[in-house]
């Protein structure tokens, strides 16, 4: 079992890095972390924050250095990639703007001065939304990403000792060409998961690279090819904009952003946990027993010992500033969670620098009172998921079932009762073709139900991140919206008054004809 837990005053010393989403975060060695760039408010960044894991201190360093044109330092950008070898940083490309970018530079984090190098041989293209990853604490492996007109499907490797790029010849059939995927050398093997494709599709496929080159040796009887890989157990929803984090015999895959099916035309972001477990070979749902942070992507998650660091992110309205843990339930940040009486975490102003636990109290007190409106208004009782409460599992809610099967009178399944796929659209079917006589605002209940993966199966989005709605028409008519909410922290304070506006407009009996969005 797992906690989230949201850093307290007690966890850090020194400055936290500002707002950031695109940036990214390496490990150099288990002493320190090093965030680089990223954007925020539409500015991209160039900044070098450090977390020192032995003090607890967030720094930024003095960078000395010089670049070709006689800059000190990388331009500012987000979406590049970087990956630690030993005590260096190397990052490669990105944007600024508008533009990609095809520079390569290397951080010494011992003396802190960066060196713009001057590479040879195969030179990859400008990109940016490529992913990276080291192989033997020598070579950089790079796969894919976005050169302004394209996707990408090619795979560069980089000597750090002599500097020559080498683009990988690779037989066989390829991988869709992507970018905003995850790259995770394994053993010796690159895994590459999901990503946005030709075309502006998620996927959510696991690609193998064999046969890449160690320490200048080609893997015997082996010659670079990719193979796509199907493994048991609950796979991740089709996403980009995650990260994969290598710990042990697991990868931790966490956030990231799909498409928003057939009810929405945007995108729906993550804040799952889902396991790859390289002993069985399978994909598994990290059990987590609190609530997550806010669903995200372009975030970095970062593995210090048993623990991971949760920094930043987006979620298509917020660029996020927040530190979060993620602890095992032995970790002593964990038992800070379950030993506080109300389970608040403490939460950081990460502008302003200020601690305010009781302002976080009395924020979670008018959510709840918020809510508690809602329900009255509507007219349901809808039990919300508390700290404690059981999560339903949405093929096991025999309400949302049996409501499906009397609205449509026929049960159509196997052992005479509907699937969830066919009770969902038997719904959908059913609002969008009823009179406004036949629909009863008690039908909304089964919605309003903390359902454990109902936003990333199913087809059901939730907008942006945090709310979801679907709709049925009554043409020429004014608008109306119901929410999903999953639990109270998804809705937002700037959200209940907008709610609020619309349900006190509805007519109690629901007689009159109304264009009714659920």
């Amino acid at each position: 079992m797992h906690y989230w837990v949201r850093a307290s005053a007690s966890d850090f010393n020194g400055n936290l890095p500002q707002p950031r989403s695109g940036h990214t975060a390496v490990s150099i060695g288990k002493s320190k972390v090093v965030v680089f760039g990223g954007l925020f408010d539409k500015k991209f960044l160039s900044d070098i924050v450090v977390y020192d894991i032995e003090k607890k201190l967030w720094f930024q360093p003095e960078c000395t250095g010089s670049g070709s044109d006689g800059q000190v330092a990388p331009s500012p950008r987000a979406f590049h990639i970087a990956v630690a070898i030993d005590c260096h940083m190397f990052i490669f490309g990105g944007r600024l703007g508008s533009n990609r970018l095809g520079d390569i530079w290397v951080l010494d984090t011992d003396v802190w001065q960066w060196s713009e190098l001057t590479s040879f041989g195969d030179l990859p293209s400008p990109r940016d939304f490529a992913a990276a990853s080291a192989i033997a604490n020598r070579k950089i492996v790079m796969y894919g990403g976005w050169d302004g007109k394209k996707w990408l499907s090619d795979v560069f490797v980089l000597d750090t000792i002599s500097l020559e790029w080498t683009e990988l010849p690779v037989t066989g059939s390829l991988p869709p060409p992507r970018c905003g995927h995850t790259a995770t050398m394994v053993e010796k093997r690159l895994l590459v998961y999901g990503g946005r494709g030709g075309g502006g599709p998620i996927m959510g496929d696991l690609w193998a690279l064999k046969g890449l080159i160690e320490e200048g040796i080609l893997e015997e009887n082996e010659t670079p090819a990719w193979t796509q890989l199907k493994l048991p157990g609950q796979p991740p929803s089709p996403r980009c904009g995650h990260t994969v984090t290598s710990e042990g015999h697991i990868l931790l895959l966490f956030g990231g952003h799909g498409t928003g099916g057939w009810l929405s035309r945007y995108d729906i972001y993550y804040n799952d946990c889902i396991v790859l477990d390289r002993v069985s070979a399978q994909w598994k749902r990290l059990p987590i027993a609190n609530e997550p942070p806010a669903a995200r992507a372009y975030h970095s998650l970062t593995s210090i010992g048993s623990r991971y660091l949760l920094y930043g992110g987006f979620d298509g309205k917020t660029t996020f500033g927040d530190l979060w843990w993620l602890v095992p339930e032995e970790d002593p940040i964990a038992k800070r969670w379950t030993a506080s009486p109300n389970n608040v975490p403490q939460d950081k102003d990460v502008e302003t620098g200020n601690y305010d636990v009781s302002s976080r109290t009395k924020e979670s007190q008018r959510e709840q009172s918020a809510v508690s409106e809602l329900q009255r208004k509507l007219g349901i009782l809808v039990p919300l998921s508390g700290a404690g409460s059981p999560i339903v599992d949405e093929i096991e809610d025999k309400e949302f079932l049996e409501l499906a099967s009397s609205l449509v009178r026929e049960t159509v399944s196997s052992g005479g009762k509907l699937s969830y796929i066919q009770a969902t659209h038997a719904l959908r079917d059913h609002w969008r073709k009823a009179t406004p006589s036949s629909i009863q605002l008690k039908e909304l209940g089964p919605l309003l139900r903390d359902y454990q993966r109902l936003i990333t199966r199913h087809h059901f989005p939730n907008g942006a991140s945090h709310i979801q709605s679907f709709a049925v028409t009554f043409p020429g008519k004014e608008a109306y919206r119901f929410y999903h909410i999953r639990n109270v922290h998804q809705l937002r304070m700037d959200d209940i008054p907008k709610l609020l506006a619309e349900y006190r407009q509805l007519q109690p009996d629901f007689r009159s004809e109304k264009e009714l969005y659920v």
